[in-house]
């Protein structure tokens, strides 16, 4: 039989068993010694990401600050918040940086925007009735915000707008060194104390707000923001149960946290 017949007779005996649908272009050797298995490569160092970069950069410039003047002043150089593109003006402070209170509120609003002062809208009057009501003015607190430029149609801040301040906000603390903070609203609450509960669970309730470069815990307040309270009249009686809290501090001079 010569190699066309023997070709032949084994192609009918494939066909005969089956065997009669190619399923690829080349025959594979099945009596071949394996393809060895590539070794992967070694995992590298994660890349710096431009959110790190915009990190790093609040972190240096923050640090940096050795007072108020030159912590504005970062602010001023700082280009990694997204949010001063679009805002008027950058909203620092106001009040008294030797105040025993310090208040954190979210962020500014169109009038604030529009001034360059923290609480000066709707929001900022009722502020100063409520402190008026416990015997206090801006003069006897210091109030800033957790954003410095004003979110577009005053939105919800992002995680990273709020991430690309945090580093100014807590040197900011850090440089007033204030006897007690008063955290208005939810998003100063879970920022700075780090928890996840709404406003409603974390006001008036009594905790310490300490960062690394602080030389002691500072008692801080959560309480409820003006501007809610302006959307929901009926929740004052919370807040003001908040500044009688706050009054009471102040008036004893000791940490609520402390005192027997």
């Amino acid at each position: 039989m010569d190699s066309k017949d023997t070709s032949l007779a084994a192609l009918r005996w494939l066909v005969e068993a089956g065997a009669d649908e190619a399923i690829g272009e080349v025959a594979q050797d099945r009596l071949a010694a394996p393809a060895p298995i590539p070794t992967p490569p070694k995992p590298s160092a994660r890349k710096l990401t431009s959110n790190d970069a915009v990190l790093a950069s609040a972190r240096d410039l923050a640090h940096g600050a050795r007072n108020l003047v030159q912590l504005r002043a970062a602010l001023e150089s700082f280009e990694g918040c997204p949010l001063r593109q679009d805002a008027t003006n950058l909203v620092f402070a106001d009040g008294n940086p030797k105040a025993k209170v310090m208040i954190l509120g979210e962020g500014p609003g169109a009038e604030e925007d529009r001034q360059g002062l923290p609480f000066v809208g709707a929001s900022g009057q009722l502020l100063d009735r409520m402190l008026a009501c416990i015997g206090l003015d801006r003069t006897s607190v210091y109030i800033t915000n957790m954003l410095f430029w004003r979110p577009p149609g005053n939105r919800t801040p992002t995680g990273h707008e709020l991430a690309s301040c945090l580093p100014f906000v807590e040197r900011h603390i850090e440089l007033v060194d204030p006897g007690y903070l008063f955290l208005i609203g939810g998003t100063p609450a879970k920022t700075l104390l780090g928890r996840s509960e709404g406003i409603l669970r974390l006001r008036g309730k009594w905790t310490h707000y300490q960062h690394p470069g602080m030389p002691r815990p500072v008692p801080a307040l959560p309480s409820l923001h003006p501007a809610y309270l302006l959307r929901q009249p009926g929740q004052k009686r919370l807040a003001w149960q908040d500044l009688m809290a706050l009054r009471a501090a102040l008036d004893s001079g000791k940490d609520p946290l402390l005192a027997g």
